[in-house]
């Protein structure tokens, strides 16, 4: 008989769960998982690919009234938040079935349950106990709320995909990505927007730059952004809700949504039991090959707080599976990631911010290209594209590029291939531009800009 039920059982069914039960099983080792809501974790269910499926909804009617500057006799016509989620939930449920034949295809035990961790080598789920070579945490993060009277009254990003009806006006605390993001959805289909702010500005941990531009844009849009303010007291009323902030100051809207961060979701995961502790975050620390201080007991993506993105929990668990089932030691690098923030207008980055590089590196040149992109010299519309490129002063190493404009994020991910090569302000000099596109200017920039101060 053999000496467990499972060379690795995995907890959660996320993108990165997924993907290192696949891999292990591709490799031969038996592989169990087990998902307590749906197969797809956070990123297809609640937070990507719905979020973006919004966003496209939100930009259409932008393209309305840009149409009529290149001749169209277009008006924009009823939106209809009812069909719009029907037709999103049809589409997390065909991808939610694409991955549970996945795990089926590639001979993973799925099994329907929130996973408890018993002893080092022992599961259980729904009341059944399963035991396993190895153990890996996959269960991601989970919407914080902040600490303050009446907040159950809030949605988080969870609830504001599944809304019965369109808000007339939203609130939402929190100047993070996923704050951004939801106030460009809810403005371009047509409510009234206010974002409530601790700091000066949004996106802390962007670059200093292109955050600043996206808030100008922002208003411009009409979504109002309301600096060092913090939330005290929220109280549901018979039309709507009613925020106290610090100052006593009163401020209604037909939804308040919290957006301020996740957590790593370790609740109830039994990690006491085999002395698993957590750090400050509440997230489990690892090694660089993601094994936490029980030697058979593994952990990736956002439950871990290293880099919270999907890309990089599937990545981990590939890594960990060509570790532990292919004798293929394999870490990541979390150096020149890109992301973007999927705003109205959008955001891409990669590599290091100007505060960042100034802190590391003696001598930093940047470069900018701030314009009005040529889309819109015939729509009219008010909405300008930053450029920036941060540079070794020494090496001429381009050590990161950041964007505010249509068609940033695709653009991030052929720049993060030329940082991860090493590329230098000679290299993108010396490549021919694509003309016209917006994208040319990131080799067409001469002129070193000024130095200014981080905020």
């Amino acid at each position: 008989m053999a000496e467990f039920d499972f060379d690795l059982f995995t907890i959660g069914a996320g993108s990165g769960g997924v993907a290192a039960s696949r891999r292990a099983a591709s490799y031969g080792a038996k592989v169990a998982i087990c998902e307590g809501s749906r197969v797809g974790g956070t990123c297809v269910i609640r937070g990507c690919v719905p979020k973006k499926l919004l966003v496209y909804a939100a930009q259409f009617r932008d393209g309305f009234e840009d149409s009529r500057g290149y001749g169209w006799d277009a008006h924009a016509p009823a939106f209809d938040w009812e069909t719009l989620i029907a037709r999103k939930d049809a589409e997390i449920d065909r991808l939610n079935g694409i991955y549970i034949s996945m795990l089926k295809n590639s001979g993973v035990t799925l099994i329907e349950g929130n996973g408890r961790i018993i002893d080092r080598h022992t599961v259980e789920v729904a009341g059944r106990r399963h035991t396993a070579r190895n153990i890996l945490i996959a269960t991601g993060g989970w919407p914080s709320l902040p600490p303050i009277e009446g907040i159950e009254h809030a949605a988080t990003s969870n609830e504001a995909l599944h809304l019965p009806t369109l808000p007339h006006s939203v609130l939402i605390l929190g100047g993070g990505y996923i704050a951004v993001e939801f106030a460009g959805i809810f403005r371009g289909l047509g409510a009234e927007v206010t974002l409530m702010i601790r700091g000066d500005e949004l996106l802390n941990g962007f670059d200093d730059d292109i955050r600043i531009a996206l808030a100008q844009e922002m208003r411009k849009r009409g979504i109002t952004i309301i600096s060092r303010c913090k939330p005290v007291k929220l109280e549901q009323g018979p039309g709507g809700y009613t925020l106290t902030d610090h100052m006593g100051r009163q401020h209604s809207a037909g939804l308040v949504m919290a957006a301020t961060g996740r957590r790593p979701n370790t609740k109830d995961l039994g990690l006491e039991s085999v002395g698993i502790a957590l750090d400050g975050k509440g997230a489990i620390p690892v090694d660089d090959q993601s094994r936490t201080s029980v030697d058979n007991i593994y952990a990736i993506g956002d439950v871990t707080d290293r880099m919270a993105l999907t890309p990089i929990a599937i990545a981990e668990g590939r890594a960990l599976a060509e570790t532990l089932y292919n004798d293929n030691p394999t870490r990541i690098s979390y150096d020149n990631v890109p992301t973007a923030v999927f705003s109205i207008p959008p955001l891409g980055t990669v590599g290091l911010t100007e505060a960042e590089a100034r802190a590391r590196f003696p001598k930093i040149d940047i470069y900018k290209a701030g314009f009005r992109p040529m889309k819109h010299t015939m729509s009219g519309r008010d909405e300008r594209v930053l450029m920036k490129l941060v540079v070794d002063g020494e090496s001429d190493r381009v050590l990161g590029c950041h964007m505010m404009g249509m068609d940033a994020p695709e653009m991030m991910q052929a720049l993060g291939i030329a940082l991860n090569v090493g590329a230098t302000k000679r290299d993108f000099d010396r490549t021919i531009a694509l003309h016209p596109s917006t994208a040319e200017e990131f080799v067409l920039m001469r002129e070193k800009a000024p130095e200014t101060k981080s905020l």
